[in-house]
């Protein structure tokens, strides 16, 4: 089992995570609504580290899947093995909290109403899309490893203990 090329993560990370926090908010940006009327430097500081945060996490969550599950992010490239490893131990869908962590930091920093629109709606659909479809796919792919794996690590917030295997 090989893990996918780097040009091909590059290539996942293009479309998913940095069309979702980068380019969808350049869209929809609008500086005329704000969250609050005077946006202090508080603000921009919290947003900032929120937003670093979650780049973080998604860097090292992309690469625990290159490394442990042999595959990328993409649903068309997934991994061949169940990640189980670093933050997957404590929720089930730590790069999505990545990505919502990147857009509340840029709803902050930039004191944008339309960007925390964004995030929410952009949960909700991740949160539909889960249950729907990629949850059901990875119980077929990895069958009551995965079952077990559901039962004892929540899809959103984190377990203060780590799941063992």
């Amino acid at each position: 089992m090989k893990s996918p090329s780097l040009l091909r993560h590059l290539r996942d990370i293009l479309l998913l995570p940095f069309t979702m926090s980068v380019v969808v908010p350049y869209f929809i940006y609008n500086p005329q609504r704000q969250l609050v009327q005077e946006p202090n430097l508080l603000m921009k500081v919290c947003g900032l580290m929120v937003g670093l945060s979650g780049i973080f996490m998604l860097v090292y969550t992309i690469s625990l899947f290159g490394r442990f599950g042999k595959g990328t992010l993409a649903p068309w490239n997934p991994t061949q093995k169940l990640v189980v490893v670093g933050p997957y131990r404590y929720c089930r869908n730590p790069m999505i909290t990545g990505v919502l962590a990147v857009l509340l930091g840029e709803a902050g920093f930039l004191n944008s109403v339309d960007i925390l629109r964004w995030a929410g709606l952009f949960f909700i659909i991740n949160t539909i899309y889960f249950i729907v479809k990629e949850e059901p796919d990875l119980e077929g792919r990895f069958g009551e490893e995965y079952r077990i794996y559901k039962r004892n690590v929540p899809r959103w917030m984190p377990n203060f203990r780590p799941y063992k295997q």
